[in-house]
């Protein structure tokens, strides 16, 4: 039996995989304007095609079937395979209301009365 197959047959497989792989894709990543279809994601990284992508570096947005999930700041790792591995430097998710600077006591109450009610 054959042990590896031969070097167009591995190569046709190669492409036929990241084709689905591309189409499948439900999370993207925006940077200078353009966006990229993730192979994988991970709490530390992701992973793109390498014929796809440049090496990136700087502020990128995630998104998951279109919708805006996290802002983070990416640095290339590198290249493995046919994967072009990028690791978060910062990864925090989107808010849909601004943070507040101080604590609030879930216990305290909403509004005061005023006296004499």
């Amino acid at each position: 039996m054959l042990e590896t197959l031969p070097p167009d047959v591995q190569n046709g497989l190669d492409a036929a995989r990241r084709r689905a792989q591309r189409t499948r894709g439900r999370m993207q990543i925006e940077i200078g304007g353009e966006k990229f279809v993730l192979l994988r994601y991970w709490d530390k990284g992701f992973a793109l095609d390498v014929s796809d992508a440049p090496v990136l570096r700087g502020h990128a947005d995630l998104y998951e079937d279109g919708r805006h999930m996290r802002c983070c700041l990416i640095v290339a790792r590198g290249r493995e395979a046919d994967e072009m591995i990028y690791e978060f430097k910062r990864n925090a998710p989107v808010r849909d209301r601004p943070a507040r600077d101080f604590d609030q006591d879930e216990r305290a109450s909403v509004a005061l009365l005023p006296h004499g009610i």
